[in-house]
């Protein structure tokens, strides 16, 4: 049964925030999860231009306690904002990246069924006379369970669970209660259970799902989720801020880049060059010193354009404008 969350506004993200070039933020990936005095690491901060729109959606999601699901090409900053988002808010961030052999539970725990068979044998029994070890030593939180852990000692965090469309149709299925309750238990270690607290909507982890459209999800995962569709910038003023907030400095440069890769967006191309291709390219142009005028003749277009026959297309039509 779908869970209907109370509305918690206490956290938002504000994308005009003002803010310093790094801090410190816990430390993420420690298991266990301690209850006071977590280590902190320090973290840069992730240079990130959100809509309006964009915004509206995280939001969204903080308040609903939903996840927030991302769509969009390959390269349109949708891993991105978590980060972002993460170092905005001052919070630890725990990584899932997705693969054909991720299991759900990977996501909660990992339980070592083989190193404690191993124990058992080498050291039977130990000087208490009690069997080899307890199981619990063997499990190892997951990101998300490491999120609902830290929730029980009164603090939040942000999951990205990344490219969720590479696993099996099952994984997202797989998921609904946990990500529905943020709960759950640990069969091989029997008493072992974690859970958010359900009077503390405030402790909810913030969720950041990403999905490129390789798979169709199920429409039981769809219904927990706020949904985003993260659009390539086709506005020249956003997309100039966006190359001026990553040192990119010759404005005639950016100008120009912008230019041939919007003309090159309307190509029939296999793979149009999307946001994180644009950074690349032009990073590396202006780091390089080519002038504008050069740009049209696509230096480096590795960078930029990923196929053969792309890049023949695409120099085919510059040349003949």
């Amino acid at each position: 049964m779908l869970t209907r969350h109370r509305i918690d506004t206490s956290l938002r993200f504000d994308r005009r925030q003002e803010l310093a070039d790094s801090r410190e933020i816990e430390a993420a990936d420690a298991d266990p999860v301690p209850a006071t005095a977590p280590a902190t690491t320090h973290i840069r901060r992730e240079p990130y231009l959100a809509t309006a729109e964009l915004e509206d959606a995280v939001n969204l999601a903080i308040a609903l306690g939903r996840p927030l699901l991302l769509q969009g090409d390959p390269g349109a900053g949708k891993t991105r904002l978590a980060h972002a988002v993460a170092y905005a808010l001052g919070l630890p961030l725990e990584e899932a990246y997705i693969k054909s052999t991720s299991r759900a539970q990977d996501l909660l725990y990992v339980y070592d069924a083989v190193g404690r068979l191993y124990e058992a044998q080498l050291h039977p029994r130990h000087d208490d006379g009690h069997q080899a070890r307890d199981a619990r030593n063997y499990i190892r939180l997951g990101p998300l369970g490491r999120a609902i852990a830290r929730a029980e000692h009164g603090r939040r965090s942000i999951v990205l669970i990344d490219e969720i469309d590479k696993a099996d149709i099952d994984f997202p299925n797989d998921l609904l209660r946990e990500l529905d309750r943020l709960t759950f238990d640990v069969p091989e270690a029997p008493g072992l259970h974690h859970s958010v607290p359900e009077e503390r909507p405030d402790l909810r982890p913030v969720i950041f799902v990403t999905n490129n459209e390789e798979k169709t999800l199920p429409a039981a995962f769809l219904r927990r989720c706020i949904f985003h569709y993260v659009e390539f910038p086709d506005d020249r003023g956003f997309l100039d801020q966006i190359l001026a907030l990553h040192q990119v400095g010759d404005p005639a440069l950016r100008a120009t880049a912008i230019d041939v890769t919007l003309r090159l967006r309307e190509l029939d191309l296999a793979k149009k060059p999307g946001l994180s291709e644009l950074l690349d390219w032009v990073g590396y142009l202006d780091v390089t010193g080519t002038s504008a005028a050069d740009v049209a003749s696509l230096p480096h277009a590795g960078a930029l354009l990923k196929q053969r026959g792309d890049q023949i297309r695409a120099s085919e039509r510059l040349a003949g404008t």
